[in-house]
C-alpha cells in the first residue's frame, strides 16, 4: 500500500465548546464530541417530540449514509460494515463465528484491555483452547513478542493497534502475514486507533475488527462498528431481530417471516439500530474526521506529541521510542515518588490526562493548543518536585 499524503493541520478548538481554561488531555478515555454533532444530534433527538412525522424509510437513511463512511474509514468495502453498541458486543460476535479446537492458543497482549480479555476466556473454556499473554522482555518490543509468540498451534490473536495502557504499537501487518501463514484467526479493538492512526484492511486482512465510536472517532457514547471479512459474513450474528433481514424496509410485510438476510455484514447489526440522535451525531464526527483525513491526524499528532514526550524525557519520565508507540499517544512511566493522586491535583487545576498502572496516559488531539502542553508541563513541575 502507497504511503498517503500527510499534510498538518492547524488547530481546530473553534470546532469544540473546550474552555480556554481547560486543558483536556485525555482523549483516550473519552473524546469530546464536535459542536456540529452535538448539534445533528439534539435535532436527531428532537425528531422523536413528533414521531408522527418519521416516515418508514428513516428507519435505515442514517445507517445508509453511515456505514459507507465508516468503511472508508479503514479501507473496508461498506458491505463488511455492522453497527454494534461496544466492542464487548462486538467482540462476542466475532467469538460466536470463530471456531477452536481444544488446545490450540488464543494470544493475548499483556495488559490487554478487559473487555477484549474476558471475551476470551470464555471462549477458551466453551472449546477448551488455551489463553496465552503476550509480554514485552529486555529489548524485544511488545509487536516483536507477539510475532514471535505466533505459531501453528496458535488459532486465534486478538489485540489492538496500540495498546491502551502504554500506547505500545503492534505492527498489524506482520502480525496478519503471519496469522495467515499459520492459519490463524486475527481479531483487532482499534478503539483506541481508528481515527487517529491509518489502518487499511487490505493490508492487515484481518477476520474481524471492533472499534467504540466514543473516543477517537469523537462520537457519542454507545456506538461503534463492527468489520467482518469476506468470509465471516455469513456467520450467526447474536440477536435475531427484524430489521436485518431481507426485505424488512417492507413494513406491510414484515409478517412474512424469513430466514434470509440482508446482505454482507448487516446481519450481525444490533438490534434498535435506527437510533435518530446518536447516529446523525456519530455520522457528523466521522465525517469530520474525513474531512481532516486520517493520515493528516495523525502526522498532526506525531509532530505535536514527538515535542512533548522530548520535554517529558527531559522531566525524568520515560515514553519510549517513538516507533515503538502510537503517534498520537503518550504512555509516560511514572517515578515511584509520584503522589497516588496526581491525576487529581491536575485536574484541580483544569488539566485531565489519566492514570493507567504506573503510567500517566497523555492524549491531545487538534484542539490542544500551546498554551494547554506550557499549563500541564508546569503543574508536573510543581507536583513532582
Amino acid at each position: 500500500m502507497s504511503e498517503p499524503a500527510r499534510d498538518l493541520i492547524g488547530n481546530q478548538r473553534d470546532l469544540f465548546d473546550i474552555p480556554a481554561g481547560v486543558a483536556f488531555l485525555n482523549v483516550a478515555t473519552m473524546g469530546p464530541l464536535p459542536i456540529a454533532a452535538c448539534e445533528a444530534g439534539q435535532r436527531g433527538l428532537a425528531r422523536k417530540l413528533h414521531p408522527w412525522t418519521i416516515p418508514d424509510a428513516d428507519f435505515f437513511a442514517d445507517t445508509q449514509r453511515l456505514r459507507p463512511l465508516l468503511a472508508k474509514l479503514i479501507g473496508a468495502d461498506e458491505a463488511g460494515i455492522a453497527f454494534v453498541p461496544s466492542v464487548s458486543y462486538g467482540l462476542a460476535t466475532a467469538a460466536r463465528n470463530l471456531a477452536l479446537e481444544k488446545g490450540q492458543k488464543i494470544l493475548l497482549l499483556a495488559d490487554q484491555f478487559p473487555s477484549n480479555v474476558y471475551t476470551w476466556r470464555e471462549h477458551a473454556r466453551a472449546t477448551g483452547a488455551v489463553i496465552e499473554t503476550v509480554a514485552a522482555a529486555g529489548n524485544v518490543s511488545l509487536s516483536d513478542a507477539l510475532l514471535d509468540a505466533i505459531t501453528p498451534d496458535t488459532g486465534l490473536v486478538a489485540c489492538a493497534q496500540v495498546r491502551w495502557t502504554d500506547g505500545a504499537r503492534i505492527d498489524l501487518a506482520a502480525v496478519g502475514a503471519r496469522c495467515r501463514e499459520v492459519g490463524a484467526a486475527l481479531v483487532l479493538d482499534l478503539t483506541q486507533s481508528c481515527g487517529a492512526m491509518v489502518f487499511d484492511v487490505d493490508e492487515v486482512k484481518p477476520d474481524f475488527v471492533v472499534t467504540a465510536g466514543y473516543k477517537w472517532l469523537l462520537g457519542p457514547y454507545a456506538t461503534g462498528f463492527l468489520y467482518a471479512a469476506p468470509h465471516r459474513r455469513g456467520g450467526t450474528p447474536l440477536e435475531q431481530n427484524w430489521i436485518t433481514r431481507e426485505g424488512a424496509s417492507d413494513f406491510s410485510r414484515l409478517i412474512d417471516y424469513t430466514d434470509a438476510y440482508a446482505p454482507g455484514a448487516e446481519r450481525y447489526d444490533m438490534g434498535a439500530r435506527s437510533n435518530f440522535a446518536l447516529l446523525p451525531a456519530l455520522q457528523a464526527s466521522v465525517q469530520q474526521i474525513l474531512d481532516w483525513g486520517v493520515a493528516n491526524i495523525e502526522a498532526t499528532l506525531g509532530h505535536q506529541n514527538r515535542a512533548l514526550a522530548e520535554a517529558l524525557e527531559e522531566r525524568g519520565l520515560t515514553t519510549g521510542p517513538e516507533s515503538g508507540r502510537g503517534p498520537h499517544y503518550l504512555g509516560a512511566l511514572l517515578p515511584q515518588t509520584a503522589p497516588d493522586d496526581l491525576t487529581a491535583r491536575l485536574r484541580s487545576e483544569n488539566i485531565y490526562v489519566s492514570k493507567r498502572a504506573s503510567r500517566l496516559r497523555i492524549t491531545p488531539h487538534l484542539f490542544t493548543t500551546q498554551s494547554d502542553i506550557a499549563r500541564f508541563l508546569g503543574a508536573l513541575d510543581r507536583h513532582l518536585a
